[in-house]
């Protein structure tokens, strides 16, 4: 993943708490991805969201082992976000920082008790939709996380956008939606981040969902970093 273009990156991060990363898996591996979500060996969990509360739509926990492919995108993207991380703990002031390799941090979450893999398969059909969330699973949390886009739209599905809401202190809500086509992956803020201020730095507030889908199917890979209790 050094072939990617971090400081544009992190400059998104930075000014937006959201970036896009165009073209991170290949259209040959999105389908076969997808197919997957048939594949009942391959997780721990599976997830109605409308029995929750979360909204409408399906997703599954994968079981370690994790499919290569994705075992690989933790692997490689974790050291270039650990950077991002760091520097934005530093500036909200919060002590943790993050080792340099996610082997490190994945034992961190072991020795706490957070051992469940936590990367998932997302599926939505017709009238589905993702409430507003944050992705937490215990004590320890990566500050970022990523979706990749496993579907085409406008082919695939209509409707369906990945949005985001911040939530600066003392002001309402701001709205962000991401444009995204098959293949292209969002990294993003799981919890908050810092935003600079007449003091130094805010912290802001990140929430994530998807709207509602008109037609059609979509499917995509949430890729979360830090494993659940």
């Amino acid at each position: 993943m050094s072939s990617l273009d971090w400081s544009r990156i992190r400059h998104n991060l930075d000014a937006r708490g959201w970036a896009v990363i165009k073209g991170l898996l290949a259209v040959t591996d999105c389908q076969p991805l997808a197919k997957q979500f048939a594949d009942e060996k391959r997780f721990r969990s599976h997830v109605h969201m409308a029995r929750h509360g979360f909204g409408r739509g399906e997703y599954k926990y994968f079981s370690y082992p994790l499919p290569e492919i994705i075992a690989g995108l933790r692997t490689s993207l974790y050291p270039h976000l650990s950077e991002i991380a760091n520097d934005w703990n530093m500036a909200m002031g919060l002590d943790e920082r993050y080792p340099a390799s996610h082997a490190e941090y994945l034992q961190q979450c072991h020795d706490a008790g957070q051992t469940r893999p936590t990367p998932l398969l997302l599926a939505y059909g017709p009238g589905d939709y993702n409430r507003l969330h944050q992705d937490l699973y215990g004590e320890l949390v990566f500050p970022l996380q990523l979706t990749v886009l496993l579907s085409q739209p406008e082919t695939d599905f209509t409707g369906g956008e990945f949005v985001l809401t911040e939530q600066q202190p003392r002001m309402q809500s701001r709205p962000y939606v991401v444009p995204l086509e098959r293949g292209d992956a969002v990294v993003f803020a799981v919890r908050q981040r810092p935003v600079r201020s007449v003091r130094g730095f805010t912290r802001v507030t990140m929430r994530h969902g998807v709207s509602e889908i008109r037609s059609g199917n979509r499917h995509a890979l949430g890729i979360i970093f830090h494993d659940a209790k």
